[in-house]
């Protein structure tokens, strides 16, 4: 650290951080010190002079992938990824160190271990972790992958009691308040998993590349719908969903089978409701958004920008589900995911390598028609066909459950005593970031489960936490703190 400067947060940067859970580059959370974005590399001459420029350049490789599209079959489209994978993961298990991946028993990570295992003379090292709630429990499935492929695999069920032992790690690991609580089984898995191995391999990037996230079939969908109805009819609507209670909502669809009833179902419902009343191109925002309006709750903030605007290219991407592919694979693939997974791995002394972003995979993603990637309701399909060729069916077709961890039940129950001196009135008041009413008022909803604020509340806790290690370090930040007013 230049020993002239003094840490002093940027409100406005503290605001993004608030909409999405993390910072997202060029910015970072203190006032004066960028970020240096993926793809770009920066150099510097003996007078200090500056200059970035792009070495690779997703807007570039979007724009001549709708330009280029591939005219291959089904069948040459397959071999192709799967040639094309194959090299990618065999480049990445070169090390004269002990290496393994990590398994969930997704597609993307599935993938990745069965590719490792085809061009290895020994059981592949794979490492999964489990939670007892079931709804959030992946192990099962990532041994049968296991299994099936015969490797070496090792699992670690997590426990409240797990999370307690991670959560005061995650300010220093991170650096930045970072709020996926994802986070937490991340750390986790990467001390089990550096236990055993120097290298392991993750399967991120296959949601973004060959669009596997529900959200936008969902918005696709809902687009074009949209389109048909008056707005007047859309605000009706939206008045209908609002008119049920968040926990009605998730009441209701508890009555389904598990396989039809979503996660979270009544906030999802009145996050549909807010989409019915925004205009399309408002849907990324609304999506990807932990607090609505940022600048209600950190005090004498704006925001600098928001989703589509820093994401400044994506006007370059017509198609409704490639947009938003677009724009995740510029800030929250980068900015969440790899952060995410980079800082956790590298803090136990363990290198992630991502082969699913090899250069030449995500150019070829780009050059694909959408029905290669999403056909018969469902992302990721030509990925899938590839998978086909090593896991039998059953273990392929099943929902997408994702990395999530049951933080709204623990902050009702073992991580509430934690919680509470972090959401103290008098303390937020006192710090002058943030407008403690909004907070208190999620925090109490929240605790008599009339909603689920688990994401909301979870920005404002690592951020309490990390600004808590801030103070306590020598320098500690430096508060521009403005008059309260409620």
């Amino acid at each position: 650290r230049h020993p002239g400067w003094q840490p002093e947060i940027d409100r406005k940067t503290l605001a993004t951080y608030f909409r999405f859970g993390y910072v997202p580059a060029p910015f970072s959370i203190y006032r004066g010190i960028q970020k240096l974005p993926p793809g770009e590399i920066l150099t510097f001459d003996c007078q200090g002079k500056l200059d970035v420029r792009p070495y690779w350049s997703l807007s570039e490789v979007a724009e001549q992938g709708q330009a280029c599209r591939l005219g291959l079959s089904d069948q040459e489209s397959m071999d192709h990824l799967e040639s094309l994978l194959l090299d990618a993961v065999g480049r990445v298990m070169v090390a004269d160190v002990p290496i393994g991946a990590f398994l969930s028993g997704g597609i993307d990570s599935s993938t990745v271990v069965a590719l490792m295992q085809r061009q290895s003379t020994r059981n592949v090292k794979t490492f999964s972790i489990g939670f007892s709630e079931s709804s959030y429990d992946e192990a099962s499935h990532a041994r049968a992958v296991a299994t099936h492929l015969g490797t070496d695999h090792t699992e670690l069920h997590v426990s409240p009691t797990d999370a307690m032992r991670a959560i005061p790690k995650l300010p220093h690991v991170y650096d930045e308040p970072f709020a996926d609580p994802s986070q937490i089984p991340t750390l986790l898995l990467c001390e089990l998993t550096s236990r055993h191995v120097v290298v392991a391999l993750s399967g991120d990037g296959g949601d973004e590349l060959f669009g596997g996230y529900p959200r936008y079939l969902m918005a696709s969908s809902l687009w074009r719908q949209l389109a048909r109805v008056p707005k007047p009819a859309r605000s009706v609507a939206a008045a209908t969903l609002d008119a049920v209670s968040p926990t009605a909502w998730t009441n209701l669809f508890s009555m389904l089978p598990q396989r039809f009833a979503p996660r979270l179902a009544g906030d999802k419902a009145h996050k549909l409701s807010r989409m019915l009343r925004g205009a399309p191109d408002d849907f990324y925002s609304i999506l990807s958004s932990q607090w609505d309006d940022p600048t209600d709750i950190v005090v004498g903030a704006a925001e600098h920008c928001n989703a589509l605007s820093y994401a400044g290219s994506a006007a370059l991407v017509p198609g409704k589900i490639e947009r938003m592919q677009f724009l995740d694979t510029l800030s929250y693939l980068p900015d969440d995911i790899l952060t995410k997974v980079d800082r956790a791995s590298m803090s136990v002394g363990l290198e992630a390598r991502v082969p699913l972003l090899d250069h030449r995979v995500v150019e070829f993603s780009w050059k694909l028609p959408v029905h290669l990637k999403v056909r018969y309701g469902q992302g990721k399909w030509l990925l899938r066909q590839v998978l086909h060729r090593y896991l039998p069916s059953e273990m392929i077709q099943r929902p997408k459950m994702g990395f999530g961890v049951p933080i709204d039940r623990w902050l009702r129950g073992p991580l509430r005593e934690w919680a509470e001196p972090l959401l103290d009135q008098a303390r937020l008041r006192r710090e002058g970031w943030l407008n403690p009413e909004p907070i208190r008022n999620r925090w109490s909803q929240h605790l008599e489960g009339r909603r689920n604020w688990q994401s909301s509340l979870w920005c404002v806790l690592m951020f309490e936490a990390w600004l808590e290690q801030e103070n306590a370090s020598s320098a500690g930040v430096k508060h521009l703190c403005l008059p309260y007013q409620p």
